[in-house]
């Protein structure tokens, strides 16, 4: 891993830029807004991907592993955090003195002086960046946008707009949201994780007051996440914004109803207006109204806003359907963190109707696994019908002796309601004899794990119907 040294030089002017990682979601966006503005891009990744093939159509040059002699003449070299400090490319481009930067300097480079919402948080930046960007379009705006995610009505997670406003996941995992000059920001929540990062949860919550107070214009803050309430409480802006069903709220969620989509009612001052989302799950009711308190800050009217969020219909990975085989829908979600994990199998519980739920849960890092084990245990237990527990997808960490997908399986409190297992292909095939018509098979993780959705289709497709 290697930690984002924001004090070296962002180079004024940048021809050639090579990425190294290009097939991750953030890192192809960004390489796809620098091949719309016009230059020449050039990347590699440990493994082919649909994205690594889109790029190439565009006029990428892309390459599967990774080898110095793929910097060609590039400039500019953008990396992630995730990347060994040994990687061959940025040692090379390191040696011969080429600007190194970070994902979150690119993109700053991108930004130049442009109006930014900046959307950050534990849970949900995702989906709010997409239904901000979706929501803008729906009121006649064309912002430039970069999203973690893939906007399902567009099809593409960045794009390049005619106004003169930029729309931004920002990631505070490593700290870089701080880069940028934000002038409104959303606070989705702030739930402490990436304590590999930072230390300590205080350090985590101070971070989070010193980007709502870099805004120039507006903090658009939860009232309900007691993590949020931490940073409010620690903010001096002269502007905030708070939404949520809490009284006194600038934005007060006041009804919601979970029946399949999410429909819900929101109060602005003397205005009352109720919403109907295309995306299920109270979280989402949640997450409009933290849209509609930025579209308001803005300079957009409340109830024009709250029917903008309605045409929204999700991000890639979250909560996401990828087929139905003999009556067992296989659905695919990026939770990583408890919280996460626990609204999206809530949503699941909303519309799976008669039919059971059942968890295939992929650990992410190490680290997050053995601080959490308990915690994951808890909420899939509590959450699912049944739970199937892979091994660690470990990222950019190595392996912990005793950090296995067993330490969260062994914290079930009845072993009948979960299966560690390994092996994907008998992960797979276990899923497909234990579902029954009606079942809801959904797949949890930030990793790979979205993956083995083949696997699980073609081993239902065996199944007898």
């Amino acid at each position: 891993m290697i930690k984002p040294d924001l004090s070296l030089p962002i180079p004024e002017t940048i021809t050639s830029v090579h990425f190294v990682g290009i097939g991750g979601s953030g890192m192809s966006g960004l390489a796809r807004m620098f091949l719309a503005a016009g230059h020449a891009v050039s990347g590699s990744d440990r493994s082919d991907s649909p994205a690594l093939r889109e790029l190439a159509a565009l006029g990428a040059t892309v390459h599967v592993g990774h080898d110095a002699a793929h910097l060609g003449d590039a400039d500019t070299v953008v990396h992630t955090g995730a990347i060994w400090p040994e990687n061959p490319e940025y040692v090379t481009a390191k040696e011969r003195g080429l600007a190194v930067i970070h994902r979150s300097q690119a993109l700053y480079w991108l930004i130049g002086g442009r109006r930014l919402v900046s959307i950050a948080g534990a849970h949900g930046k995702t989906t709010s960046t997409g239904m901000l960007v979706t929501a803008l379009q729906q009121l006649g705006q064309d912002p430039s946008f970069v999203n973690g995610g893939v906007i399902e009505q567009l099809g593409v997670s960045s794009g390049t707009g005619a106004d003169p406003l930029f729309v931004v996941e920002a990631d505070e995992s490593d700290g870089t949201f701080l880069l940028y000059d934000t002038s409104v920001a959303l606070i989705t929540n702030v739930d402490p994780d990436h304590l590999d990062h930072y230390g300590t949860d205080e350090a985590f919550i101070d971070a989070f007051v010193r980007f709502g107070d870099k805004a120039r214009e507006a903090v658009v803050i939860s009232s309900d996440d007691p993590g949020a309430l931490q940073v409010l409480g620690g903010l001096s802006h002269p502007n905030v914004l708070t939404f949520g069903r809490a009284a006194g709220s600038t934005l007060r969620l006041v009804d919601v109803a979970t029946d399949g989509p999410v429909a819900f009612t929101a109060e602005y001052g003397d205005e009352r207006v109720s919403a109907q989302l295309r995306i299920p799950g109270a979280h989402n009711a949640v997450n409009a109204l933290g849209v509609v308190a930025v579209l308001i800050a803005l300079g957009n009217g409340f109830a024009e806003s709250m029917h903008a969020v309605e045409g929204f219909a999700g991000t890639g990975r979250r909560f996401e359907l990828h087929g139905v085989v003999h009556g067992v829908s296989v659905y695919d979600d990026y939770a990583h963190h408890p919280t996460e994990v626990a609204a999206a199998l809530t949503a699941a519980r909303t519309v799976v109707g008669g039919g059971r739920i059942i968890a295939l849960h992929q650990p992410h890092t190490y680290s997050r696994t053995g601080l959490m084990f308990r915690e994951f245990a808890g909420v899939l237990e509590d959450c699912a019908d049944h739970t199937i527990v892979l091994d660690v997808y470990g990222a950019r960490e190595d392996p912990v002796e005793g950090v296995t997908g067993a330490l969260v399986s062994n914290a079930f409190r009845d072993a009948e309601h979960v299966h560690y297992e390994p092996d994907w292909q008998a992960a797979a095939d276990y899923a497909a004899s234990f579902a029954r018509e009606g079942d809801f098979i959904i797949t949890l993780g930030c990793g790979n794990v979205n993956l083995i959705v083949p696997q699980l289709l073609e081993a239902l497709g065996r199944t007898e119907p």
